[in-house]
């Protein structure tokens, strides 16, 4: 006897909690589509899902069903985005006879794929499985079914609109909260870990748990991206919007968000005056997202809070606190190099930024022998990095008053360096490991996949280990894009993995894998925080 699957399992993949008219059809087909996958390939479905996640994977083609039939377009933006990036509607899946704006094996076969390698990580499914196939062509047969009369969900359309002169930041937000956590096809992502997130607050926190869950659900609006190409919630909210319209642009522009302590230095009728005080920036933020400006009194009072630039104004987003000036918190802020790199997007596209990157590579390359990448012992990573970066800094030649200014702007602005900093212990779980000069971001170290690099001066390249180091540095999302690319760069016609492996497979679809492995890692920045900059 199969389970049945209830109304409220199916409205957790919608952006609305009433129960509308076509909901009791869908409803229904969610039970059918059920009963399709268990009889049609059980054995996958079980070993790779409990019993509620079937449940999901039900609700969750079904859904995209009704997408194609009310027009809501979530699937066809999807499609849209990987042909702009790839120039083909689908990874893996060949398409030349595929119908648009209709229901296509091939979607189904990818949505399966995606659906069993997101809302899992123990097993992964390849997506040529004859599993992927059965599923799919079983679920198509009864979608075709039931295509020509299909209710459409009009109410569900209307929550992905939004007024073309919309200027509320606030409404912006509640948009792409619906589309990360509110909308079928990012359910098992993006509204999953945010829904692991909230368990663990709740579990660990029993004072002020509602701010606490109030700001990681906004935090993640800002910073989550999706496994599917790696795009961030704005940027999928402007692709469902379209180009054309207005919103569009603005969405593309909205900042990430910069949590941390601020001092307050005033206001005027429109804006209140806040310094960040771990990197010294000024913010101008608007009295329009802020209804506590009555509270900020005193000169220097510090602030914690988060905001977001929207249409050229800073926004008020998350939560906030007030307390009196610390001079214990300003010290701390200042030496803090995470607080300081909270605001490195507003600069990373600086002149500076590029030049020091370019520095250090040139640097790291004499320092190496010419090499981007070293293999070493483990033991010997952290002195190779500190030599590393004592030839950098002598490769400067900054004369003895260029020093003495720098240390006086640093102290200036009260950095005396990173006081909690501890010698990582490399060694722990791995006996050997690599540094890379990540082009986009800087020095990085890997563990545990020298076996990937069949390089002469790798002296612990194992053959026997080459597949299995290959896959971990594909599908680590603790390991850059950067470095993968450079291993497939060097090694797709020489290593057996990518001549003849399932490797081989992979590579033309490489960068969308890449992008779903590794989501948030696959977006390198640069590593640059400064200190002690001179004032501008």
């Amino acid at each position: 006897m199969i389970n049945k699957i209830y109304i409220n399992q199916w409205l957790a993949l919608k952006p609305y909690n009433t129960q509308t008219l076509t909901d009791t059809y869908y409803l229904k087909l969610s039970n059918d589509i059920k009963t399709v996958l268990i009889n049609s390939d059980s054995f996958v479905l079980i070993s790779h899902l409990a019993e509620n996640e079937i449940d999901i994977l039900s609700c969750f083609l079904t859904s995209y069903f009704e997408d194609i039939i009310s027009q809501i377009d979530i699937w066809n933006t999807f499609i849209n985005c990987h042909t702009k990036l790839y120039n083909k509607k689908l990874p893996f899946f060949n398409t030349d006879e595929y119908y648009e704006n209709e229901i296509n094996e091939q979607d189904i076969s990818f949505l399966v794929w995606y659906f069993l390698n997101t809302i899992q990580d123990k097993k992964y499914l390849k997506p040529s499985s004859i599993h992927v196939k059965n599923i799919a062509q079983e679920v198509t047969m009864l979608f075709d079914e039931k295509y020509e009369y299909a209710p459409e969900n009009k109410h569900l359309k209307s929550f992905y609109a939004i007024d073309n002169n919309e200027t509320d930041y606030y409404v912006v937000r509640n948009f792409i909260d619906d589309i990360l956590f509110n909308t079928y096809l990012f359910y098992p992502d993006t509204a999953l870990k945010l829904q692991r997130e909230m368990e663990k607050l709740i579990n660990e926190n029993d004072t002020h748990l509602s701010m606490y869950l109030r700001d990681v659900r906004d935090s993640s609006v800002h910073k989550n991206h999706t496994r599917l190409l790696s795009l961030k919630g704005n940027e999928w909210a402007a692709e469902i919007l379209g180009s054309e319209h207005p919103v569009s642009a603005d969405l593309l522009c909205m900042s990430q968000k910069i949590n941390g302590f601020f001092l307050y230095k005033g206001q005027n009728q429109q804006d209140i005056f806040l310094e960040h005080i771990a990197s010294g920036k000024k913010f101008d933020l608007t009295k329009k997202s802020f209804d506590h400006y009555h509270d900020l009194k005193k000169i220097d009072e510090i602030v914690f809070m988060g905001i977001v630039q929207w249409k050229n104004e800073w926004w008020f987003s998350g939560i906030q606190f007030q307390t009196k000036y610390n001079a214990n918190i300003v010290l701390d802020e200042k030496n803090s190099i995470e607080s300081r790199m909270a605001v490195n997007f507003l600069s990373e596209k600086d002149e500076d930024s590029l030049t020091i990157l370019q520095k250090q590579k040139e640097a790291f390359l004499s320092f190496n022998n010419g090499s981007p990448i070293a293999f070493l012992p483990s033991t010997d990573l952290h002195r190779f990095f500190i030599d590393y970066i004592a030839f950098y800094n002598k490769s400067l030649n900054l004369s003895h008053d260029e020093k003495e200014q720098a240390e006086k702007r640093a102290k200036k602005e009260g950095y005396f360096g990173n006081k909690s900093y501890e010698e990582p212990n490399f060694a722990e779980n791995y006996e050997t490991g690599l540094v890379f000069f990540n082009p986009k971001s800087g020095g990085e170290v890997a563990l545990g996949v020298n076996s990937a690099f069949p390089f002469k001066t790798n002296p612990f390249f194992v053959a026997e280990d080459s597949e299995n180091d290959i896959m971990q540095l594909l599908i680590s999302d603790d390991l850059s894009a950067e470095l993968a690319m450079y291993c497939i760069d060097n090694f797709k016609n020489v290593v057996p993995f990518f001549k003849e492996g399932e490797g081989k497979k992979y590579i033309e679809d490489i960068d969308f894998l890449l992008r779903f492995w590794k989501t948030e890692k696959y977006h390198s920045n640069p590593s640059i925080t400064f200190v002690g900059q001179r004032e501008k």
